[in-house]
Protein backbone atom coordinates (compact mmCIF):
# COMPACT_ATOMS: atom_id res chain seq x y z
CA UNK A 1 0.00 0.00 0.00
CA UNK A 2 1.45 3.49 -1.06
CA UNK A 3 1.92 5.84 1.64
CA UNK A 4 0.51 9.49 0.66
CA UNK A 5 -0.46 11.19 3.99
CA UNK A 6 -1.28 10.63 7.33
CA UNK A 7 -4.52 8.93 6.68
CA UNK A 8 -3.03 6.37 4.67
CA UNK A 9 0.03 5.79 6.55
CA UNK A 10 -2.75 4.74 9.43
CA UNK A 11 -4.32 2.97 7.38
CA UNK A 12 -1.18 1.04 6.65
CA UNK A 13 -0.81 0.57 10.31
CA UNK A 14 -4.26 -0.56 11.36
CA UNK A 15 -3.88 -3.29 7.85
CA UNK A 16 -0.14 -4.52 9.69
CA UNK A 17 -1.47 -4.80 13.30
CA UNK A 18 0.64 -1.79 14.04
CA UNK A 19 -2.22 0.36 15.38
CA UNK A 20 -4.94 0.30 18.12
CA UNK A 21 -7.81 2.27 18.13
CA UNK A 22 -8.95 3.47 21.45
CA UNK A 23 -12.62 4.16 21.33
CA UNK A 24 -13.48 5.33 24.79
CA UNK A 25 -13.56 9.46 26.00
CA UNK A 26 -9.65 10.09 26.81
CA UNK A 27 -8.71 13.55 28.11
CA UNK A 28 -5.52 15.39 26.47
CA UNK A 29 -4.64 16.53 29.55
CA UNK A 30 -2.00 14.14 30.71
CA UNK A 31 -4.17 10.81 30.21
CA UNK A 32 -3.65 10.43 26.79
CA UNK A 33 0.18 10.72 27.41
CA UNK A 34 0.03 8.06 30.33
CA UNK A 35 -2.00 5.80 28.16
CA UNK A 36 0.74 6.21 25.16
CA UNK A 37 4.01 6.04 27.58
CA UNK A 38 2.32 2.55 29.19
CA UNK A 39 1.96 1.28 25.93
CA UNK A 40 5.57 2.35 24.54
CA UNK A 41 7.34 0.64 27.60
CA UNK A 42 5.69 -2.53 25.42
CA UNK A 43 6.69 -1.81 22.31
CA UNK A 44 2.94 -1.33 21.74
CA UNK A 45 1.38 -0.16 18.57
CA UNK A 46 0.59 3.31 17.89
CA UNK A 47 -2.81 4.87 19.04
CA UNK A 48 -5.87 6.34 17.81
CA UNK A 49 -7.84 7.80 20.43
CA UNK A 50 -11.35 8.81 18.33
CA UNK A 51 -12.41 10.44 20.90
CA UNK A 52 -11.12 13.51 22.46
CA UNK A 53 -12.33 15.27 25.29
CA UNK A 54 -13.56 19.03 23.99
CA UNK A 55 -12.28 18.17 20.61
CA UNK A 56 -13.51 17.15 17.25
CA UNK A 57 -10.55 15.67 16.05
CA UNK A 58 -8.80 12.04 17.05
CA UNK A 59 -5.40 11.96 18.10
CA UNK A 60 -2.88 9.72 16.63
CA UNK A 61 0.15 8.82 18.84
CA UNK A 62 3.14 6.95 18.61
CA UNK A 63 3.62 6.24 14.96
CA UNK A 64 7.32 6.16 15.34
CA UNK A 65 7.89 4.13 18.35
CA UNK A 66 9.44 0.74 16.74
CA UNK A 67 11.51 0.12 13.70
CA UNK A 68 8.97 -1.91 11.96
CA UNK A 69 6.58 1.29 11.48
CA UNK A 70 9.31 3.37 10.49
CA UNK A 71 10.15 0.93 7.99
CA UNK A 72 6.61 1.20 6.85
CA UNK A 73 6.76 4.81 6.28
CA UNK A 74 9.38 5.14 4.09
CA UNK A 75 9.35 3.33 0.51
CA UNK A 76 12.82 1.82 0.69
CA UNK A 77 15.11 -0.54 3.01
CA UNK A 78 17.43 1.79 5.07
CA UNK A 79 20.39 0.79 4.81
CA UNK A 80 20.42 -0.22 0.99
CA UNK A 81 19.92 3.36 0.30
CA UNK A 82 22.41 5.11 2.44
CA UNK A 83 25.09 2.61 0.88
CA UNK A 84 23.97 3.28 -2.52
CA UNK A 85 23.74 6.97 -1.81
CA UNK A 86 26.95 6.74 -0.46
CA UNK A 87 28.70 5.19 -3.53
CA UNK A 88 27.18 7.64 -5.88
CA UNK A 89 28.78 10.46 -3.68
CA UNK A 90 32.46 9.01 -3.50
CA UNK A 91 32.39 7.70 -6.83
CA UNK A 92 30.15 9.06 -9.81
CA UNK A 93 31.67 7.61 -12.40
CA UNK A 94 29.48 6.43 -15.54
CA UNK A 95 29.51 2.36 -14.83
CA UNK A 96 28.56 3.68 -11.02
CA UNK A 97 25.73 5.50 -12.52
CA UNK A 98 24.32 3.11 -14.40
CA UNK A 99 24.84 0.23 -12.00
CA UNK A 100 23.06 2.36 -9.38
CA UNK A 101 20.46 3.36 -12.13
CA UNK A 102 17.64 1.64 -10.14
CA UNK A 103 18.56 4.01 -7.43
CA UNK A 104 18.86 7.31 -9.04
CA UNK A 105 15.34 7.05 -10.20
CA UNK A 106 14.15 8.81 -7.46
CA UNK A 107 16.67 11.64 -7.71
CA UNK A 108 14.53 12.74 -10.79
CA UNK A 109 11.29 12.86 -8.57
CA UNK A 110 13.03 15.38 -6.62
CA UNK A 111 11.71 18.49 -5.68
CA UNK A 112 8.24 20.14 -5.02
CA UNK A 113 4.56 20.11 -7.60
CA UNK A 114 2.43 23.27 -7.70
CA UNK A 115 -1.04 21.73 -6.82
CA UNK A 116 -4.63 23.81 -7.78
CA UNK A 117 -6.32 22.14 -4.96
CA UNK A 118 -5.10 21.26 -1.41
CA UNK A 119 -7.00 18.31 0.48
CA UNK A 120 -6.08 20.69 3.68
CA UNK A 121 -7.46 23.87 2.81
CA UNK A 122 -10.96 21.82 2.59
CA UNK A 123 -12.40 23.03 5.77
CA UNK A 124 -11.56 26.15 7.96
CA UNK A 125 -12.02 27.83 11.88
CA UNK A 126 -13.06 30.57 11.54
CA UNK A 127 -12.86 32.52 13.93
CA UNK A 128 -9.54 31.41 14.90
CA UNK A 129 -9.66 29.06 18.23
CA UNK A 130 -6.54 26.98 19.29
CA UNK A 131 -8.70 25.70 21.47
CA UNK A 132 -10.91 23.49 19.55
CA UNK A 133 -7.28 21.43 18.52
CA UNK A 134 -6.44 19.02 21.15
CA UNK A 135 -3.06 19.98 22.00
CA UNK A 136 -1.26 17.38 24.83
CA UNK A 137 -0.54 18.76 28.56
CA UNK A 138 2.10 15.25 28.83
CA UNK A 139 3.35 16.20 32.24
CA UNK A 140 1.85 17.08 35.95
CA UNK A 141 3.86 20.35 35.91
CA UNK A 142 4.13 21.49 31.87
CA UNK A 143 3.21 25.11 31.50
CA UNK A 144 0.28 24.11 29.30
CA UNK A 145 -0.88 22.17 26.16
CA UNK A 146 1.72 22.00 23.55
CA UNK A 147 1.99 20.75 19.57
CA UNK A 148 4.41 18.06 20.07
CA UNK A 149 5.01 17.44 16.45
CA UNK A 150 4.43 20.52 14.65
CA UNK A 151 6.07 21.47 11.44
CA UNK A 152 7.21 24.72 11.13
CA UNK A 153 7.91 26.68 8.19
CA UNK A 154 10.08 30.12 7.61
CA UNK A 155 11.65 31.57 4.44
CA UNK A 156 14.12 34.52 4.04
CA UNK A 157 15.69 35.15 0.95
CA UNK A 158 14.14 32.32 -0.94
CA UNK A 159 15.74 29.84 1.31
CA UNK A 160 12.87 27.67 3.40
CA UNK A 161 13.45 25.77 6.55
CA UNK A 162 11.67 22.87 8.10
CA UNK A 163 11.60 22.55 11.51
CA UNK A 164 9.96 21.06 14.22
CA UNK A 165 9.47 23.15 17.34
CA UNK A 166 7.19 22.37 20.22
CA UNK A 167 4.52 25.12 20.49
CA UNK A 168 3.01 26.51 23.82
CA UNK A 169 -1.07 27.05 23.60
CA UNK A 170 -1.10 31.07 25.46
CA UNK A 171 -4.55 31.68 24.12
CA UNK A 172 -7.15 31.38 21.12
CA UNK A 173 -4.63 32.82 18.44
CA UNK A 174 -1.05 32.77 20.11
CA UNK A 175 1.50 30.19 21.13
CA UNK A 176 5.35 30.30 21.80
CA UNK A 177 7.27 29.05 19.10
CA UNK A 178 10.54 27.18 20.88
CA UNK A 179 13.20 28.17 18.22
CA UNK A 180 16.60 26.70 20.13
CA UNK A 181 19.93 27.19 19.50
CA UNK A 182 21.48 26.53 16.02
CA UNK A 183 18.19 25.64 14.63
CA UNK A 184 16.63 26.91 10.98
CA UNK A 185 13.72 28.57 12.04
CA UNK A 186 15.82 30.56 14.78
CA UNK A 187 18.52 31.73 12.15
CA UNK A 188 15.57 33.41 9.77
CA UNK A 189 14.08 34.77 13.09
CA UNK A 190 17.22 36.66 13.51
CA UNK A 191 17.57 38.24 10.09
CA UNK A 192 13.80 39.57 10.43
CA UNK A 193 14.65 40.91 13.53
CA UNK A 194 17.57 43.24 12.18
CA UNK A 195 15.00 44.24 10.01
CA UNK A 196 12.85 44.72 12.21
CA UNK A 197 9.76 42.69 9.82
CA UNK A 198 7.37 40.03 10.84
CA UNK A 199 8.46 37.05 10.03
CA UNK A 200 5.68 34.77 8.15
CA UNK A 201 5.27 30.90 9.48
CA UNK A 202 3.37 28.36 8.42
CA UNK A 203 2.75 25.49 10.88
CA UNK A 204 1.86 21.84 9.53
CA UNK A 205 0.49 18.67 11.26
CA UNK A 206 0.45 15.40 9.72
CA UNK A 207 1.37 14.79 5.76
CA UNK A 208 3.33 12.56 4.36
CA UNK A 209 5.76 11.00 7.30
CA UNK A 210 8.78 12.03 5.05
CA UNK A 211 8.16 15.69 6.43
CA UNK A 212 7.41 14.90 9.51
CA UNK A 213 11.47 12.42 9.71
CA UNK A 214 12.65 15.47 7.24
CA UNK A 215 11.80 18.88 9.65
CA UNK A 216 13.33 16.79 12.74
CA UNK A 217 16.33 15.93 10.60
CA UNK A 218 19.56 17.93 11.52
CA UNK A 219 20.61 18.86 7.96
CA UNK A 220 23.29 21.21 6.81
CA UNK A 221 21.81 24.64 7.06
CA UNK A 222 21.79 25.39 3.57
CA UNK A 223 20.03 22.11 2.62
CA UNK A 224 16.14 21.83 1.95
CA UNK A 225 14.05 19.95 3.81
CA UNK A 226 11.05 20.18 1.59
CA UNK A 227 13.81 18.47 -1.30
CA UNK A 228 14.84 15.59 1.10
CA UNK A 229 11.57 15.02 2.10
CA UNK A 230 11.01 14.63 -1.50
CA UNK A 231 14.16 12.30 -1.92
CA UNK A 232 12.47 10.36 1.35
CA UNK A 233 9.27 9.96 -0.39
CA UNK A 234 10.64 9.15 -3.93
CA UNK A 235 8.35 11.45 -5.21
CA UNK A 236 7.64 14.98 -5.56
CA UNK A 237 5.78 16.87 -2.68
CA UNK A 238 2.64 18.62 -3.46
CA UNK A 239 2.68 22.58 -3.00
CA UNK A 240 -0.27 24.84 -3.02
CA UNK A 241 0.20 27.25 -6.21
CA UNK A 242 3.23 29.42 -5.42
CA UNK A 243 2.81 29.32 -1.58
CA UNK A 244 4.50 27.06 0.85
CA UNK A 245 1.41 25.25 1.93
CA UNK A 246 1.61 21.94 1.72
CA UNK A 247 -0.81 20.24 0.19
CA UNK A 248 -1.41 17.04 2.23
CA UNK A 249 -1.01 17.76 5.61
CA UNK A 250 -4.19 17.56 8.07
CA UNK A 251 -4.08 21.18 9.40
CA UNK A 252 -2.22 24.39 8.55
CA UNK A 253 -1.98 27.22 10.68
CA UNK A 254 -0.90 30.67 8.89
CA UNK A 255 0.51 33.27 10.81
CA UNK A 256 3.37 35.06 11.93
CA UNK A 257 5.80 36.20 14.47
CA UNK A 258 6.82 39.98 15.57
CA UNK A 259 10.05 40.75 16.02
CA UNK A 260 11.43 41.30 19.55
CA UNK A 261 8.44 40.19 21.02
CA UNK A 262 8.95 37.38 23.43
CA UNK A 263 7.10 35.77 26.23
CA UNK A 264 7.69 33.25 28.97
CA UNK A 265 7.51 29.49 27.63
CA UNK A 266 7.90 26.24 29.18
CA UNK A 267 8.36 24.13 31.49
CA UNK A 268 8.14 20.98 29.68
CA UNK A 269 9.17 17.89 30.32
CA UNK A 270 11.33 16.96 27.35
CA UNK A 271 13.29 14.30 25.96
CA UNK A 272 16.11 14.22 28.23
CA UNK A 273 13.21 12.84 31.30
CA UNK A 274 14.50 16.15 33.05
CA UNK A 275 11.72 19.69 32.55
CA UNK A 276 12.96 22.64 30.64
CA UNK A 277 12.49 25.76 32.42
CA UNK A 278 10.70 28.91 31.48
CA UNK A 279 12.13 30.96 28.92
CA UNK A 280 11.37 33.89 26.63
CA UNK A 281 10.51 32.66 23.11
CA UNK A 282 8.76 34.52 19.95
CA UNK A 283 4.69 34.56 20.02
CA UNK A 284 3.37 32.91 17.18
CA UNK A 285 -0.13 35.27 16.05
CA UNK A 286 -1.67 32.41 14.29
CA UNK A 287 -4.40 34.19 11.85
CA UNK A 288 -5.96 31.00 10.05
CA UNK A 289 -6.53 27.89 10.74
CA UNK A 290 -7.05 25.36 7.88
CA UNK A 291 -7.34 21.38 8.09
CA UNK A 292 -8.64 18.39 6.08
CA UNK A 293 -12.00 17.04 6.07
CA UNK A 294 -12.33 14.86 8.85
CA UNK A 295 -8.53 15.41 9.98
CA UNK A 296 -6.93 13.43 12.27
CA UNK A 297 -4.49 15.26 14.53
CA UNK A 298 -0.68 13.45 15.67
CA UNK A 299 0.80 13.96 18.60
CA UNK A 300 4.25 12.35 19.90
CA UNK A 301 5.01 12.24 23.62
CA UNK A 302 8.65 13.00 25.17
CA UNK A 303 10.29 12.20 28.12
CA UNK A 304 12.85 9.55 29.56
CA UNK A 305 14.48 7.56 27.21
CA UNK A 306 13.12 5.05 25.82
CA UNK A 307 10.68 6.91 24.00
CA UNK A 308 9.40 7.40 20.35
CA UNK A 309 11.92 10.37 19.36
CA UNK A 310 14.60 7.21 20.38
CA UNK A 311 13.75 5.35 17.24
CA UNK A 312 13.68 8.42 14.84
CA UNK A 313 16.99 9.44 15.85
CA UNK A 314 18.44 6.02 15.59
CA UNK A 315 16.40 6.13 11.90
CA UNK A 316 17.85 9.54 10.99
CA UNK A 317 21.68 8.96 11.39
CA UNK A 318 21.59 6.43 9.46
CA UNK A 319 19.89 8.22 6.82
CA UNK A 320 22.45 10.98 7.28
CA UNK A 321 25.21 8.62 7.34
CA UNK A 322 26.46 8.59 3.48
CA UNK A 323 26.76 12.77 3.96
CA UNK A 324 28.82 12.55 7.24
CA UNK A 325 31.18 10.32 5.43
CA UNK A 326 30.62 12.37 2.03
CA UNK A 327 31.41 15.93 4.28
CA UNK A 328 34.03 14.41 6.44
CA UNK A 329 36.52 12.19 5.19
CA UNK A 330 38.09 11.27 7.89
CA UNK A 331 35.09 9.56 9.64
CA UNK A 332 34.19 6.16 8.90
CA UNK A 333 31.10 5.97 11.59
CA UNK A 334 29.81 8.55 13.76
CA UNK A 335 26.86 7.76 16.47
CA UNK A 336 24.97 10.21 18.77
CA UNK A 337 23.76 8.10 21.81
CA UNK A 338 19.81 8.16 21.84
CA UNK A 339 20.11 7.07 25.40
CA UNK A 340 21.41 10.19 26.25
CA UNK A 341 18.52 12.21 24.11
CA UNK A 342 21.44 12.71 21.36
CA UNK A 343 23.32 15.91 21.95
CA UNK A 344 25.22 15.21 25.11
CA UNK A 345 26.97 12.43 23.85
CA UNK A 346 28.40 11.20 20.59
CA UNK A 347 31.19 8.72 19.10
CA UNK A 348 32.87 8.80 16.07
CA UNK A 349 35.78 6.30 14.10
CA UNK A 350 38.20 8.05 12.52
CA UNK A 351 41.24 8.05 10.22
CA UNK A 352 44.68 9.24 11.28
CA UNK A 353 45.97 9.47 8.19
CA UNK A 354 48.47 12.11 9.40
CA UNK A 355 49.95 12.82 13.14
CA UNK A 356 47.31 14.51 14.96
CA UNK A 357 44.57 14.77 12.61
CA UNK A 358 41.66 13.15 15.12
CA UNK A 359 42.03 16.99 16.62
CA UNK A 360 41.20 18.09 13.44
CA UNK A 361 38.26 15.65 12.88
CA UNK A 362 37.24 16.69 16.75
CA UNK A 363 36.32 20.59 15.72
CA UNK A 364 35.27 19.44 12.39
CA UNK A 365 32.40 17.51 14.15
CA UNK A 366 31.70 20.29 16.59
CA UNK A 367 31.77 22.92 14.33
CA UNK A 368 28.98 21.34 12.02
CA UNK A 369 25.61 22.19 12.74
CA UNK A 370 23.31 20.52 15.16
CA UNK A 371 26.31 18.49 16.16
CA UNK A 372 27.73 20.99 17.33
CA UNK A 373 25.73 20.74 20.57
CA UNK A 374 27.51 17.87 21.06
CA UNK A 375 28.31 17.69 24.90
CA UNK A 376 31.28 15.13 25.05
CA UNK A 377 32.43 13.41 22.38
CA UNK A 378 34.63 9.88 21.89
CA UNK A 379 37.05 9.53 19.10
CA UNK A 380 38.41 6.25 18.14
CA UNK A 381 40.17 4.68 15.15
CA UNK A 382 38.66 1.05 15.67
CA UNK A 383 35.52 0.21 13.81
CA UNK A 384 33.81 -1.19 16.68
CA UNK A 385 29.95 -1.18 16.76
CA UNK A 386 29.37 2.20 18.26
CA UNK A 387 25.78 1.71 20.34
CA UNK A 388 27.69 -0.95 22.22
CA UNK A 389 29.15 1.97 24.90
CA UNK A 390 30.64 -0.83 26.56
CA UNK A 391 32.88 -1.80 24.18
CA UNK A 392 33.86 1.76 23.05
CA UNK A 393 34.49 3.04 26.44
CA UNK A 394 36.88 0.03 27.08
CA UNK A 395 38.64 0.63 23.62
CA UNK A 396 39.36 4.24 24.60
CA UNK A 397 40.27 3.54 28.28
CA UNK A 398 43.04 0.97 27.58
CA UNK A 399 44.24 3.46 25.13
CA UNK A 400 43.90 7.56 26.15
CA UNK A 401 47.05 9.37 26.37
CA UNK A 402 46.24 11.67 29.40
CA UNK A 403 48.30 14.16 28.43
CA UNK A 404 47.51 14.59 25.10
CA UNK A 405 44.11 12.61 24.24
CA UNK A 406 41.94 15.03 26.71
CA UNK A 407 40.37 17.85 26.39
CA UNK A 408 37.74 20.71 28.38
CA UNK A 409 36.55 23.61 26.65
CA UNK A 410 34.53 25.85 28.37
CA UNK A 411 32.14 28.87 27.66
CA UNK A 412 31.21 27.32 24.48
CA UNK A 413 28.27 27.10 22.51
CA UNK A 414 25.41 24.38 24.07
CA UNK A 415 22.31 22.65 23.72
CA UNK A 416 19.54 25.01 25.30
CA UNK A 417 17.38 22.20 27.15
CA UNK A 418 20.94 21.50 29.55
CA UNK A 419 20.67 22.74 32.57
CA UNK A 420 24.02 21.34 33.95
CA UNK A 421 25.64 24.44 33.67
CA UNK A 422 23.40 27.47 35.07
CA UNK A 423 23.88 29.90 31.88
CA UNK A 424 21.60 29.09 28.91
CA UNK A 425 23.00 28.11 25.79
CA UNK A 426 26.50 28.25 27.20
CA UNK A 427 28.32 25.53 28.58
CA UNK A 428 31.54 23.28 28.14
CA UNK A 429 32.48 20.21 26.25
CA UNK A 430 34.67 17.11 26.83
CA UNK A 431 36.59 15.66 24.29
CA UNK A 432 38.43 12.08 24.83
CA UNK A 433 40.38 10.00 22.18
CA UNK A 434 41.88 6.36 22.30
CA UNK A 435 44.03 5.63 19.09
CA UNK A 436 46.78 3.25 18.33
CA UNK A 437 47.78 0.34 20.40
CA UNK A 438 46.63 0.04 23.92
CA UNK A 439 49.13 1.64 26.26
CA UNK A 440 47.37 -0.12 29.64
CA UNK A 441 45.77 -2.95 31.05
CA UNK A 442 42.26 -2.46 32.56
CA UNK A 443 41.44 -3.25 35.75
CA UNK A 444 38.65 -5.14 37.70
CA UNK A 445 39.73 -5.81 41.00
CA UNK A 446 37.51 -4.88 44.45
CA UNK A 447 40.48 -3.39 46.53
CA UNK A 448 38.82 -0.31 47.72
CA UNK A 449 39.46 2.39 50.01
CA UNK A 450 36.96 2.41 53.06
CA UNK A 451 35.68 5.98 52.26
CA UNK A 452 33.88 4.52 49.37
CA UNK A 453 30.15 3.16 50.52
CA UNK A 454 29.55 1.53 47.25
CA UNK A 455 31.39 0.35 44.20
CA UNK A 456 30.44 -1.37 40.64
CA UNK A 457 32.40 -1.80 37.45
CA UNK A 458 30.45 -0.75 34.69
CA UNK A 459 33.16 -2.35 32.18
CA UNK A 460 36.49 -2.72 33.27
CA UNK A 461 38.54 0.43 33.58
CA UNK A 462 35.10 2.22 34.44
CA UNK A 463 34.43 2.62 38.42
CA UNK A 464 31.16 3.59 39.80
CA UNK A 465 30.96 4.41 43.35
CA UNK A 466 29.12 6.13 45.93
CA UNK A 467 31.12 8.10 47.99
CA UNK A 468 30.40 9.96 52.18
CA UNK A 469 31.48 13.63 51.11
CA UNK A 470 32.88 16.55 49.26
CA UNK A 471 36.25 15.33 50.66
CA UNK A 472 36.07 11.63 49.47
CA UNK A 473 36.01 13.30 45.66
CA UNK A 474 39.56 14.49 45.90
CA UNK A 475 40.85 11.43 47.83
CA UNK A 476 39.24 9.69 44.31
CA UNK A 477 41.84 11.36 42.76
CA UNK A 478 44.69 8.85 44.29
CA UNK A 479 43.14 5.57 42.81
CA UNK A 480 45.41 5.39 39.93
CA UNK A 481 44.09 1.51 39.78
CA UNK A 482 41.22 2.78 37.50
CA UNK A 483 40.82 4.80 34.20
CA UNK A 484 37.72 6.13 35.26
CA UNK A 485 35.64 6.67 38.18
CA UNK A 486 31.92 7.76 38.31
CA UNK A 487 30.57 9.17 41.28
CA UNK A 488 26.93 8.82 41.21
CA UNK A 489 23.60 8.66 44.06
CA UNK A 490 22.65 5.08 43.11
CA UNK A 491 25.16 2.54 41.74
CA UNK A 492 22.61 0.12 41.51
CA UNK A 493 20.38 2.04 39.45
CA UNK A 494 23.32 3.50 37.39
CA UNK A 495 25.13 0.20 36.56
CA UNK A 496 22.08 -1.86 35.95
CA UNK A 497 22.03 -1.20 32.15
CA UNK A 498 23.71 0.56 29.64
CA UNK A 499 20.81 2.52 29.02
CA UNK A 500 20.69 3.63 32.74
CA UNK A 501 24.50 4.49 33.15
CA UNK A 502 23.98 6.82 30.20
CA UNK A 503 20.96 8.68 30.75
CA UNK A 504 22.67 9.13 34.41
CA UNK A 505 26.27 10.17 33.76
CA UNK A 506 25.87 12.31 30.85
CA UNK A 507 22.61 14.23 31.87
CA UNK A 508 23.95 14.99 35.35
CA UNK A 509 27.85 16.94 34.19
CA UNK A 510 28.92 19.73 32.43
CA UNK A 511 32.62 19.09 31.85
CA UNK A 512 34.47 22.00 33.17
CA UNK A 513 32.63 21.37 36.90
CA UNK A 514 32.28 18.15 36.73
CA UNK A 515 35.01 16.56 35.35
CA UNK A 516 37.88 16.16 38.21
CA UNK A 517 42.13 15.62 37.02
CA UNK A 518 45.22 14.94 38.65
CA UNK A 519 46.87 17.57 37.18
CA UNK A 520 51.05 16.89 36.59
CA UNK A 521 52.24 19.63 34.93
CA UNK A 522 51.11 23.19 32.65
CA UNK A 523 53.30 23.79 29.54
CA UNK A 524 52.35 26.58 27.09
CA UNK A 525 48.79 26.93 28.13
CA UNK A 526 48.27 23.27 27.78
CA UNK A 527 47.26 21.13 31.13
CA UNK A 528 49.15 17.60 31.46
CA UNK A 529 46.72 15.50 33.11
CA UNK A 530 46.91 12.05 35.06
CA UNK A 531 44.32 8.87 35.67
CA UNK A 532 41.95 8.83 36.95
CA UNK A 533 39.59 10.49 35.29
CA UNK A 534 36.57 11.40 37.56
CA UNK A 535 33.12 12.23 36.48
CA UNK A 536 30.73 13.42 39.36
CA UNK A 537 27.41 12.59 38.10
CA UNK A 538 25.18 12.97 41.04
CA UNK A 539 21.98 14.87 40.74
CA UNK A 540 22.89 18.87 41.78
CA UNK A 541 20.53 21.03 43.36
CA UNK A 542 20.39 23.64 40.16
CA UNK A 543 18.97 20.47 38.32
CA UNK A 544 15.15 20.98 37.29
CA UNK A 545 12.58 17.79 38.55
CA UNK A 546 13.08 14.73 36.43
CA UNK A 547 9.85 14.00 34.78
CA UNK A 548 7.38 11.61 36.55
CA UNK A 549 3.75 10.89 36.08
CA UNK A 550 0.91 12.17 38.19
CA UNK A 551 -0.30 9.04 41.01
CA UNK A 552 -4.34 10.11 39.95
CA UNK A 553 -3.76 9.88 36.37
CA UNK A 554 -2.00 6.72 36.71
CA UNK A 555 -4.18 5.09 38.75
CA UNK A 556 -7.33 6.04 36.16
CA UNK A 557 -5.30 4.28 33.83
CA UNK A 558 -4.66 1.27 35.41
CA UNK A 559 -8.47 0.89 36.42
CA UNK A 560 -9.54 1.90 33.10
CA UNK A 561 -6.56 -0.66 31.20
CA UNK A 562 -8.97 -3.29 30.41
CA UNK A 563 -11.61 -0.65 28.88
CA UNK A 564 -9.69 1.00 26.39
CA UNK A 565 -8.31 -1.54 25.02
CA UNK A 566 -11.33 -3.86 24.36
CA UNK A 567 -12.34 -6.00 21.19
CA UNK A 568 -9.23 -5.00 19.66
CA UNK A 569 -7.37 -7.76 18.03
CA UNK A 570 -3.70 -6.52 20.11
CA UNK A 571 -3.71 -6.89 23.44
CA UNK A 572 -1.69 -5.79 25.79
CA UNK A 573 -0.40 -6.85 29.74
CA UNK A 574 0.49 -4.20 31.90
Amino acid sequence: MSVKDLFSFIKLLKKENELVEIKTLVDPTLEIAEIHRNVAKQNGPALLFTKVKNSKFPVVTNLFGSERRLELALPFAFDTWSENMLTLLQKPSLKSLFSHRKQLYPLFKMGTKKRLFAPVLQQKIDPVDLDQLPLLKLWEDDGGHFLTLPIVHTQYDNISNLGMYRMQRFSKNTMGLHCQIGKGGGFHYHKYEKLNQNMPVHVFLGGHPALILASIMPLPENVSELIFASLLMQKKLNVYRNTPILCDAEFCLKGFVRPKLREMEGPFGDHYGFYSLKHPYPVFECTHIFHKKNAIYPATVVGKPRQEDFYIGVLLQKLLKPLIKFVMPSITDLYSYPETGFHPLAAAVVKERYKKEVYTTAFRILGEGQLSLTKCLILIDEPLDLSNFKAVLEYLLARINFHEDLFIFSNVPLDSLDYNTQTLNVGSKLVLCGLGKPIRTLETHENLPKFIKTASFFCKGCLVVEIENETSLEHLKRIQAFVMIVVVDNVQEACQNQESFLWIVFLRIDPAKDVHLPIENTKHHKLYYAPPLILDARLKPHLPKIVASNAEIEQKVKANWDHYFEKQETHLGR
